[in-house]
């Protein structure tokens, strides 16, 4: 099924989109087929009645979707076994998850690409169909309940939900070896749509490493543009019960054609911790949307971001974290490094209440631009209502200083060396934060080659 616009483009693209969600079936059964058809129908029924969202939409005010617009997606479902044919995971998995990977190709679990059995007893990963009866009652609890009824991109994922990745972390368990779920979407010369969905639920006490990846099958660079355009469009549900933590790094690097809208949305209880490391480096245009919401006291949330683009390349990162408790903590450290004629967006919201007494919250943006072509828009967001808080936050955007660059001369080296170790030394703040070597390692590179 092809897209046909008719005179307003917004309304019938997602009415469109939404018919092709429409046409996949779910593959759970039982309890839970009940379950994800009213969220289905509930999510549709919101998206007819929004609009893709336009520059006159003051979330969307400096990114323009009009590059989206003008390309007709198809389902993935007729490309999913001819894909499976011929990909190799090869750049794509890390040596330290061999057996704490789970896979999906275009949303779809691929089980023969996945291995989960160096995980503890009673860890659950794997995707929805596959869940344990005992978890399934509590799914209702869970899934889809983070949706907010404003949000085209998080509802319409939704109403074509199918199929999820799930991490369960039972109470008090530590899991040690660092879980991987890797979702890759196709490129062919039919563009496609994917929507994969992602549920995380780490009960109290418990302790998990996740390393989320999203990434396309190319040969070579994906920062090579072969002009197969795709669109992935993936939600993100992570539930952090009492004196949980879960520390996760999220890292965007679809190909240079594809288009990215993202949405991780978190929940965090009395005394648990959440860090992100969100790593954004590909896509022709990407946008994330963060939201974290602190339930009870003591709640830690530390967010620490890397935008890196270049050539033509738009990127959005939105944030918002509430806290609703006293003795809250956020720190949030969001960098941008735009090159050419790339445009970077950073929208941070952190809202105090009054009832969110005797908070430390932080929020800085900075950018380093790196041609004069090169644009950023930057809009740091701090809502206080309390009193008794340490609030602070800013944002910063200037271009490598010519002072450094002659010192690092003086010394021996030369222009282009001394630009990249100054660039390296800017994103080195966020990707020693990274708890896998072999991702800390290629994040690295590929940071080093795009400087070179």
């Amino acid at each position: 099924m092809s897209i046909q616009l008719s005179a307003k483009p917004e309304i019938s693209y997602l009415k469109a989109l939404l018919d092709q969600c429409r046409q996949d079936e779910p593959i759970v059964g039982g309890q839970l087929n009940a379950t994800i058809g009213q969220l289905r129908d509930q999510a549709a029924a919101i998206v007819e009645e929004l609009a893709m969202p336009t520059r006159r939409d003051e979330e969307w005010r400096f990114t323009d979707l009009s590059p989206l617009l003008a390309v007709n997606f198809q389902g993935v479902e007729a490309f999913f076994e001819q894909f499976l044919q011929h990909l190799d995971l090869t750049s794509l998995t890390l040596p330290e998850t061999p057996d704490s990977r789970l896979v999906f190709v275009n949303g779809v679990y691929a089980p023969d690409l996945s291995s989960v059995r160096g995980l503890p007893e009673g860890v659950y990963v794997g995707n929805l169909a596959g869940l344990p009866n005992a978890y399934q009652e509590r799914i209702p609890n869970y899934l889809g309940k983070q949706q907010a009824a404003s949000d085209v991109f998080a509802a319409l994922n939704t109403s074509g939900l199918t199929d999820a990745a799930v991490v369960w972390i039972p109470k008090a368990t530590i899991v040690e070896t660092p879980i991987h779920l890797l979702f890759i979407s196709t490129t062919d010369d039919v563009p496609v749509i994917c929507q994969p969905r992602c549920l995380v639920v780490a009960e109290p006490g418990s302790v998990v490493n996740l390393i989320e990846h999203y990434a396309a099958n190319v040969e070579g660079c994906p920062d090579i543009p072969v002009n197969r355009p795709y669109f992935n469009n993936q939600v993100t549900e992570i539930w952090i019960e009492d004196d949980a933590q879960v520390i996760h790094t999220r890292n965007q690097r679809e190909a240079i054609d594809g288009f990215h809208i993202g949405k991780t949305a978190v929940t965090q209880a009395r005394n648990s911790r959440y860090t992100c490391n969100a790593i954004s480096l590909g896509a022709r245009l990407s946008r994330h949307n963060l939201e974290i919401v602190q339930t009870g006291e003591a709640t830690e949330t530390t967010l620490k971001g890397l935008t890196m683009i270049g050539g033509e390349q738009v990127a959005d990162t939105h944030s918002a974290v509430l806290l609703n408790h006293p003795h809250g903590m956020t720190n949030q450290l969001h960098k941008c490094i735009i090159d050419d004629r790339a445009h970077g967006v950073f929208n941070g919201k952190v809202f105090v209440p009054q009832a969110a007494q005797f908070t430390n919250a932080a929020q800085l943006n900075r950018n380093l631009l790196l041609s004069a072509k090169a644009r950023v828009n930057t809009k740091p967001q701090l809502e206080i209502t309390a009193d008794q808080v340490k609030c602070s936050h800013g944002a910063t955007v200037s271009q490598l200083d010519p002072e450094d660059v002659f010192y690092l001369q003086s010394r021996g080296l030369n222009e282009t060396n001394a630009r990249n170790l100054l660039i390296d030394a800017f994103v080195a703040e966020i990707l020693q934060r990274i708890p896998v070597d072999s991702l800390r390692q290629r994040l690295s590179q590929c940071a080093m080659c795009r400087t070179m």
